[in-house]
């Protein structure tokens, strides 16, 4: 490796609350349900220095068309991704560590960007732990709904319409070998035909109960500490079963469970090679309470340290 991991203790909260790329309206909402759930407090009680940047501004639905009926708000999207590269890119060149809080997954175009600048201009590897029960890997020309959530990962490995896998002018972001995918149970054909193409490590919820999530995700720990210099954690909370995490953008029975969950995030913390973090999907029209942003707020505690003991 050409650097050492290590832990930034100033953390930068960047919301996005996006809710265009989605087929439902509410995850828009997911950054504030986040905050008012305690993040900020949750985090500097760890020992961490916050900074909250705030929210990126996005036009809601009713003040555009959607557009081309395969690349639905096209234009904002575009345009939002592009201030959240930027952003994310700020952070990490200031050694922050970026917490990004969504908002649908369309947020991973803008993210995986601006990691992906930071890591061209310093010479590092990227590698990415997509944790979802859906591999958002359909593109412009597969896609059963037009819907841009289920298209950033395709977009970050080259794959799709031009302008979504450009952004920041580097294409493709992600090399297959150096991504691993955690949690999935609802796949597209034409997803499944392109993870395959790919040779993709990609890990369903069969797999996890036939393995365990501990030995799934200390293989695929092992594997990036030797190739990757930075490790990026996107976490969709619909990767959670709903009877545990009812309010998210797309529900999916048979998801992971509280302790898989917790599990899953503590390893990665104790690895201390997590170099950034985004949460995708938590929408609180779905919700009981904010119980799934409470759930989600511990979630993030465990993957930056926090412990039972």
């Amino acid at each position: 490796m050409s650097t050492k991991f290590k832990q930034n203790k100033t953390i930068e909260i960047i919301g996005f609350p996006m809710d265009l790329g989605a087929g439902r309206r509410g995850v828009d909402m997911g950054p504030s349900a986040l905050r008012i759930a305690g993040l900020d407090r949750k985090l500097e009680a760890l020992g961490y220095d916050v900074i909250d940047r705030g929210d990126i501004d996005v036009k809601i639905m009713e003040e555009q068309s959607a557009g081309e009926p395969n690349l639905k708000y096209l234009k904002e999207i575009l345009k939002t991704s592009e201030e959240l590269s930027g952003m994310v890119f700020s952070a990490l060149e200031n050694n922050n560590f970026p917490l990004c809080l969504g908002g649908d997954h369309s947020m991973a175009l803008g993210v995986l960007a601006g990691i992906s600048a930071h890591c061209k201009k310093k010479g590092l590897a990227m590698g990415v732990i997509w944790i979802d029960a859906h591999a958002d890997m359909n593109t412009h020309e597969t896609t059963p709904s037009g819907n841009i959530h289920g298209m950033p990962l395709a977009a970050a490995l080259g794959r799709g319409y031009g302008n979504l896998k450009n952004l920041m002018g580097i294409s493709p972001k992600l090399l297959p070998e150096n991504v691993a995918l955690i949690g999935l149970r609802s796949i597209d054909p034409e997803e499944k035909l392109l993870l395959k193409e790919l040779k993709i490590s990609a890990y369903t919820m069969a797999d996890i109960d036939k393995l365990g999530i501990n030995r799934i995700i200390n293989k695929v720990l092992a594997q990036f500490r030797e190739r990757v210099d930075h490790i990026h954690v996107s976490f969709d909370v619909d990767s959670i079963d709903p009877s545990v995490a009812p309010g998210v953008g797309t529900p999916v029975p048979g998801g992971l469970s509280y302790r898989e969950a917790h599990l899953l995030m503590e390893n990665i913390a104790e690895c201390g090679c997590m170099s950034s973090l985004e949460i995708a999907e938590v929408n609180p029209i779905l919700d009981n309470r904010n119980q799934s942003a409470e759930f989600t707020v511990e979630l993030i505690a465990s993957s930056m340290g926090q412990r039972i003991l």
